[in-house]
């Protein structure tokens, strides 16, 4: 996409860029997750499916309007085209616009986390979401299951078995089979559901003890 590529000048790498290389140790598991994160979402300031939606999220920056929104859109895109060091470099130039422990901060981890896994990216993933968990208040209900689907994607099938755990004691009714993953997680893809399916079977064959 032209406009993307025209993006690239006028955008400024602040930091460092995520990779493989990258990683942090994951957080202790608890016994429940209860707690609802709001900065736990896809970050978009126009509707993905429409047709002139690179345009738009142009448009925006330059009015100023919705510019983190649409600067992270962009970045999706970009990571989706297979463009990471822009899709990096745009992240990176939303991160300089928040402060460190902000809701808007653990957003964006939240979002490029899904970003880079999408790439295969799964230890910078990993790292990003256990970045954004740290700074959420109390427990929240996105980690088990997506830390799960990661660490099963990446062959740590005991630790990905342990997370799910913690899943189906915080909510047995929901996450005690898969028949409700596609109301659970719209964000996810067909392809990410199953695979936390095997997780879950994988479960009910042999349930972790806790703790």
């Amino acid at each position: 996409m032209g406009m993307i590529r025209r993006l690239v000048a006028g955008t400024v790498l602040a930091g460092l860029l995520f990779s493989n290389a990258w990683a942090e140790g994951l957080p202790k598991i608890n016994e429940f997750y209860f707690d609802e994160d709001t900065a736990a979402k896809p970050i978009q300031a126009v509707p993905p499916e429409q047709a002139d939606v690179v345009d738009q999220l142009m448009k925006l920056r330059e009015r100023g309007r919705k510019g983190l929104e649409a600067t992270v859109q962009l970045a999706s895109i970009a990571y989706a085209e297979g463009r990471d060091e822009l899709g990096a470099k745009l992240y990176q130039e939303a991160y300089a616009t928040v402060s460190e422990s902000s809701v808007q901060m653990r957003g964006l981890r939240w979002n490029q986390g899904w970003d880079l896994y999408r790439r295969g990216e799964v230890d910078a993933a990993l790292g990003l979401w256990t970045r954004a968990a740290e700074s959420a208040r109390g427990n929240p209900g996105w980690l088990p299951p997506t830390l799960a689907l990661a660490l099963w994607k990446q062959g740590n099938k005991a630790d990905a078995l342990a997370w799910y755990a913690a899943a189906v004691r915080t909510e047995p009714t929901q996450w005690g089979s898969s028949a409700e993953f596609a109301r659970l997680l719209p964000a996810w893809t067909d392809a990410e559901r199953a695979q936390l399916a095997e997780v879950q079977q994988a479960w009910a064959a042999n349930p972790p003890v806790w703790p």
